[in-house]
């Protein structure tokens, strides 16, 4: 939605439950044009809070992945000298035309589009510590310098970006300072329920009330190292109704709790200490 002083305005999208604090962060961010960084624990939906601005807005998506490997420049351009090296060695193509080996990244292809998209960059702590770094006067200025061809990229339309960060390394304060922040806090039980209720619109009450009652009782204990998160709620639901399990076990048994429990201690505890049936 555009609003009279023309900015867009994100209200949510059908897919995707929003809290009103985010909400309101993805507005700020809209309208002071800063990137959104997003932390929380994995599985809080950090991820699909773009996918949902993209939906909500009407506007496209591009994706980043970064990985442990991933370099800045990757985002921007490659030059793909290999591809040239070939075709000055076995001809078919001018050479001479640099640009067409010039590849533009995630970052450049939202600077080029036509429209505004949304930009996610995904997990940008899982690169060096120099990588948000080597990006800041790329999302400052909005541009970056082509220096084999002479030419400056520069943004069509500043695009929307959401950057996600599972904190697993800190990220540099002259970043920080250029984002808008937002952690997103787990959902308490009735938040829980709106999001289980948009991917499963038909569940019962009575199975819904007791899968959240074992959910909540299994995220209580401190001794797990990785207590289960929202996907992983939606998954042990889809594995609930798949396997016809009546409401009345749910809380009783947990029934396929491996859906839960993703870590071998976490599993050992629950079925040394708990003393509960289960299904395998």
């Amino acid at each position: 939605m555009v609003t009279n002083d023309g900015f867009d305005r994100f209200s949510g999208s059908p897919d995707y439950v929003i809290s009103e604090p985010l909400k309101n962060a993805v507005n700020v961010t809209i309208a002071l044009e800063r990137p959104l960084l997003i932390r929380g624990e994995p599985g809080t939906g950090k991820t699909l809070l773009a996918h949902s601005i993209a939906n909500g807005l009407g506007k496209r998506l591009i994706i980043w992945n970064i990985k442990s490997t991933t370099k800045a420049q990757e985002g921007l351009y490659v030059y793909d000298t290999v591809q040239r090296l070939n075709d000055s060695r076995f001809g078919g193509s001018d050479v001479s035309d640099i640009k067409q080996y010039i590849k533009l990244g995630k970052l450049g292809q939202a600077f080029v589009s036509p429209e505004q998209v949304v930009l996610l960059i995904d997990e940008i702590d899982k690169a060096d510590l120099e990588f948000p770094n080597d990006l800041l006067n790329e999302l400052e200025e909005m541009s970056f310098y082509i220096p084999e061809t002479n030419e400056t990229i520069t943004a069509i339309h500043r695009p929307i970006v959401v950057i996600t960060s599972n904190a697993e390394k800190e990220l540099p304060d002259a970043f920080l300072r250029r984002c808008i922040f937002h952690y997103i806090e787990f959902p308490h039980s009735e938040l829980m329920e709106e999001i289980v209720r948009v991917h499963f619109p038909n569940i019962k009450d009575s199975l819904l009330h007791e899968a959240l009652k074992a959910f909540y009782k299994l995220r209580e204990i401190d001794d797990f190292r990785k207590k289960p998160s929202t996907s992983e709620l939606i998954d042990w639901i889809r594995a609930l109704i798949a396997g016809g399990i009546p409401h009345d076990k749910v809380s009783s048994e947990i029934p396929f709790v491996g859906t839960l429990l993703k870590k071998e201690t976490d599993y050992d505890y629950f079925v040394a200490r708990m003393g509960r049936k289960y299904y395998r």
